[in-house]
Order: structure tokens, then sequence, then C-alpha cells
């Protein structure tokens, strides 16, 4: 059953359009939905006087959740929760509900798990260092000394999640070490969250993985051979990103995403059918995460997704204005992961790329 929410974003439309996504990707109903051009301000993110409308919206339509679409530190969580009398959903807290709801393996819902304690301990710390202060004592509903008992217990469940990742990592590892002396080249395929990323690699493979219009349909990694001109190749699904993913999500997924650091290609998958902004923004979010990971560029093929929805000369456009129209390196490709099409062009384009980076590595 949903839950109804009033949603509070950025006069924007594809950002407003992108928070209604997830927003309704995590089960909630948005009934109204109030703009800000400024969502960061000191004590509630919005102003007093925008604050005051949100509490009356609340009151008159029968609001469940407020969702505030950015990333609010605790105290302005806690006074806009006080101010309204109801939770709220800061975007950071969104994408983790959206995240258990798509886990679907045991190393994700570790995953899930280290990050949403992560989560609840930055508030934890902030309730003892108010306490310790002297303020709101009944911040979070719990005492100073709840509060430290909380903290330690929450560190206390982290450690024994991070070693259980670390043993999921060192299996990996072994993996990657025996796929390594099978000779097969590893290809992954990243991107912003619903940009046909799972479609191109059921293209590729043959395989019939779940496709949804909701976000984030892929949390782990799923792995097939593909054999191009009489090269085997090993290609890899990962799992989305999105705008404004915290470090710390990151590192909990680091066992999924380090496939990216050991593979020889990354196909970096961008909607073109979607404005130049809405690109901008998917190429950034994805380079924060493999900038953060220390992937190096020079793996990179560009993909332009969605050729078929669009006119070549617009998708040119974009690309120029990208800085990434570059064919005569082989890092650029359009193709449609729906109709097939220039497909074989990428396929050749890896199997290029491939060699010349064996290569490389021989002379060295």
């Amino acid at each position: 059953m949903n839950k109804s929410a009033l949603l509070i974003t950025y006069p924007v439309k594809h950002i407003a359009s992108e928070a209604q996504s997830l927003a309704e990707s995590a089960g909630y109903s948005i009934l109204h939905t109030v703009t800000q051009r400024h969502l960061t301000r000191s004590k509630f993110g919005i102003g007093k006087g925008k604050a005051d409308e949100v509490r009356e919206l609340v009151k008159s339509l029968n609001i469940d959740f407020v969702i505030f679409d950015e990333i609010l530190k605790p105290t302005q969580q806690y006074n806009l929760a006080r101010l309204c009398e109801i939770d709220i959903i800061d975007r950071e807290k969104l994408i983790l509900e959206i995240f258990r709801l798509r886990s679907n393996t045991e190393e994700s819902k570790i995953q899930i798990k280290l990050a949403e304690l992560h989560y609840e301990a930055v508030r934890i710390k902030e309730k003892v260092r108010l306490a310790k202060r002297g303020e709101q004592p009944g911040f979070f509903g719990l005492g100073k000394y709840d509060a430290d008992v909380h903290l330690l217990d929450i560190r206390r469940r982290i450690s024994v999640l991070r070693k259980k990742l670390l043993k999921e990592e060192k299996r990996k590892l072994l993996q990657r070490t025996s796929r390594a002396r099978s000779g097969f080249p590893t290809v992954s395929i990243i991107g912003y969250t619903s940009v046909g990323k799972t479609t191109l690699f059921n293209f590729l493979t043959g395989e019939s993985k779940l496709v949804g219009i909701e976000l984030f349909t892929t949390l782990s990694t799923s792995s097939r051979i593909v054999n191009i001109n009489g090269n085997q190749v090993m290609f890899s699904d990962t799992v989305g990103f999105i705008s404004k993913l915290p470090a710390y999500m990151i590192d909990a997924f680091k066992s999924t995403l380090q496939e990216l650091i050991f593979s020889n290609i990354i196909l970096l998958v961008l909607d073109i059918s979607q404005s130049y902004e809405i690109i901008k923004k998917q190429l950034s979010s994805s380079f924060t995460v493999l900038i953060h990971l220390g992937v190096s560029n020079a793996k990179i093929i560009y993909v332009f997704n969605k050729i078929d929805l669009v006119n070549l000369e617009d998708a040119r456009e974009k690309c120029q204005k990208l800085g990434i129209l570059d064919e005569s390196n082989s890092n650029f490709v359009m193709v449609s992961s729906k109709t097939g099409i220039n497909v074989r062009v990428l396929l050749e384009s890896i199997r290029s790329k491939i060699f010349v980076n064996m290569m490389k590595v021989d002379n060295n």
C-alpha cells in the first residue's frame, strides 16, 4: 500500500521529475509538490514561511510523510519534523529505502544495512553532541545515556558487517584472479540509473535480466561470457548511479563496485534522448563514483544509448558540448540497446580497445 507524501524539491523540471520517480520507487504516493530554489537553509532546509506552509499542507491533506529532495543535517531534519509533527524523509534516507527494497542477495542486504547504520550513527552522534550542551533533550526520543549505548551498539554492528563484506571482497578477488588466469578480459557496464544499462547487457549477452521502469532495478553485479569474433569476453552489469550519492554509500558497495577497478574496459552508458543538462548530470554523477574508486579514464568507452529516439545531428551536438565526440580513439559509440543499432560497432570498439590495452601491458 502506497504511503501518502508531500514532496519538497527544486523548481527545475528534470530534478522534480527524478525526485518524484525516487519517491514512487520507494512506495510513496505524492499528493502535493512544493518547490523552492534553496533547500539548504540553516534551520529547516527551507525558509520559515515555507516551512509553515508545509505544516499546513500536511494537516489539510492528511499527509503521512514529507520527502525532502536534499541531504539534510540531523538538526534540520529534526526541526522540520517537530514543526510539521511528521516524519521527514530526506534524499539520503529515500535512496536507502529504495536500496533496501531492491536488495535481493545476501551481499547487497549487508551493504544496505551498513549504509543505514552509518546514516543512523550520524544522527545519534548529533544527539549526543546536543545533549552534552544541554540542548533538545528529547532529540530523536533518546536520552543521553540511551544515545551513548545505542551509538556503541551501532559501531559494533558496523564492525561485524564490515568483516562480512571483507570476506566477500576476498572471495571476489579469488574469482577475478581465476578469471585472469583463464584469459578472459572483463567489461563492466555502468551509468546513471535507468539509462538502459541492463537492456544493453541483455542485448549483448542474450540474457533476460529484469528491466524495470523504476529506479535501481539492478543492485548486484551479473556477469556473462560473450564471444566477440572468436575472443571470449566477460560482461558485467552493475548498480546504477544517482546524483548526490554520499561517499559512505559508495564505500558500502565497495565489494560490488571494485569490479570496475579491475575491468579491462568500462562502458559508461548515457541516455542521448535526454536534454544536454540531464546527460551532463548523468556524466558528472558517474564520474563522482569512478573518481572515488580511483578508476582510470583510459578504460572508458562512452556509450550513448537510445539513438533510435533522437535526430543524429542533435545527438552529435550534445556530444560535442560534453566534449566527448572523439570517434578516432574508439571511445565513443551511439547505439540503441532496444533495436540493436550500432551494437556491432560497439563490440568492435571493445575488441579493439582490449587488444590495444593488452599490447600496452605486454610492452611494459
